[in-house]
């Protein structure tokens, strides 16, 4: 399957000169979804992966479904302020300025082995950060897992771990 085929494309959002590439019609098409998340799930058990996290918003969607069909726990990566409970934390950078995740420090253990679910990869940012607070917890990170993959970006050569990416675009 074609997954582009079921990417809408918005020219000059959030700001001039961005093609923001929107996965929701993927959620919104019932055969489009399924395939994405087989895809992953696939991933996922061929890694060996014990639990799945994803970072607000869009790798809960991606990844829950995951965590669901493979039988494993799904841990939320929130920004600050949003989870209730003792937590770590890793900041990294955006094109402007910076930013921070969050997780529970139950949230992985020890001997976990941990697939990061995502739906973009550009520049790596926010799955690096995700590695860097399963590392923290002692857990090991397997692979992180994209539906879309900005290959211009070159988000790949942050990790020293496994990539899915289930439909690239370059230079578009």
């Amino acid at each position: 399957m074609n997954l582009k085929e079921y990417v809408a494309t918005i020219p000059n959002f959030p700001k001039e000169g961005i093609m923001f590439r929107d996965c929701t019609p993927i959620v919104g098409n019932g055969e489009a979804f399924k395939f994405a998340i087989d895809k992953i799930a696939e991933f996922a058990k061929k890694l060996g992966a014990t639990v799945i996290i994803g970072p607000e918003a869009r790798g809960f969607i991606f990844g829950c479904p995951v965590a669901y069909k493979l039988g494993l726990g799904f841990a939320p990566v929130r920004k600050p302020g949003k989870l209730p409970r003792k937590q770590v934390t890793a900041e990294y950078d955006l094109e402007y300025g910076s930013n921070t995740l969050c997780m529970h420090d139950d949230a992985v253990k020890p001997g976990d082995k941990v697939l990061i679910v995502d739906d973009l990869l550009a520049t790596g940012g926010t799955a690096k950060a995700c590695v860097e607070l399963t590392r923290k917890l002692g857990a090991t990170p397997v692979g992180v897992a994209f539906v879309i993959e900005l290959v211009d970006l070159k988000g790949r050569d942050n990790f020293d771990i496994p990539v899915l990416s289930l439909t690239q675009y370059e230079g578009e």
